[in-house]
């Protein structure tokens, strides 16, 4: 079963308010609303109110089906938001150089949809066969050596790791001719 609630000129952006919509879609009921109750966003409070409406508006077209219904079993399964009109008001703004802008009040509208069906399988998901895969994958990837930018510290550890076999080597030329005349 599905139902839908909306919210009309909501006050303030849509973009705004798409930031706590894209928050909740998909989620459960009960997830959704703790996840809006907790949010800074001003809009939340207006997006919560549509979606208790959402859940009242399951609850009735359930009992009008004579179907039961658990609203915690619902999720929500479309949320969206439109641009609604921009107020023109008749107040300025003051703006650089002198000028004057005019005061643009947004509105928005929100739509919530809820369902109680199966969620379909995400699109990404992959089986649980190719956990096999990921262990011979990791061991490629150490193989493998990076090039670029990221390659040159490393290659500057590798050399200094090096050189200690070459430690015999005198550091100074004094230290050079003491040795070659101790040698001899």
């Amino acid at each position: 079963m599905e139902a839908t609630a909306s919210a009309k000129y909501l006050r303030g952006s849509a973009q705004k308010a798409r930031l706590v919509v894209d928050m909740i879609r998909g989620k459960d009921v009960n997830q959704a609303l703790a996840i809006l109750r907790f949010s800074k966003k001003r809009a939340a409070a207006k997006i919560e109110k549509c979606m208790r409406s959402a859940i009242a508006n399951a609850n009735e077209a359930a009992e009008k089906a004579n179907v039961s219904i658990d609203p915690d079993d619902l999720w929500v399964r479309t949320a969206f938001v439109d641009v609604g009109p921009t107020k023109n008001m008749r107040r300025v703004r003051p703006a650089p150089q002198g000028r004057a802008y005019r005061e643009q009040r947004h509105f928005c509208h929100v739509t919530i949809s809820l369902s109680n069906d199966e969620r379909p399988a995400k699109k990404g998901a992959k089986p649980q066969d190719t956990a096999e895969a990921k262990p011979a994958k990791l061991a490629e990837s150490k193989k493998r050596k990076r090039g670029g930018a990221a390659a040159a510290p490393r290659a500057k550890r590798a050399a200094k790791k090096e050189e200690p076999e070459a430690a015999e080597k005198p550091a100074t030329k004094k230290a050079s001719k003491k040795k070659a005349k101790s040698d001899e």
